[in-house]
């Protein structure tokens, strides 16, 4: 099992698009991917539990993965989280 502890990055946090993007990229992966914040832990395959999680762009968060292909979904969900680049586009009805 890899651990890694960081500081969220994405602006605005782990709103509803980031995560969205975020549970694609985890589901993307055979290994266990769980994300935690102040003790409170979520499968990170699960768009629910992990906005329950309300992450906030500088919130340190432990990235947890465990299996087979552990390195490789470490690497892509930590730099996506580390992101601080990644926009979310403003809609105007």
């Amino acid at each position: 099992m890899l651990m890694k502890k960081l500081t969220v990055q994405l602006p605005r946090g782990l709103q509803a698009r980031h995560t969205a993007i975020f549970v694609r990229k985890a589901s993307s992966f055979k290994s266990e991917i769980m994300l935690s914040k102040n003790g409170k832990t979520a499968n990170g395959k699960d768009l629910m539990e992990i906005m329950d999680l309300v992450i906030k762009e500088g919130d340190e968060v432990t990235l947890m993965v465990n299996g087979g292909d552990e390195w490789e979904a470490k690497r892509i969900l930590e730099e996506f989280l580390l992101n601080s680049n990644s926009q979310t586009p403003m809609h105007r009805s």
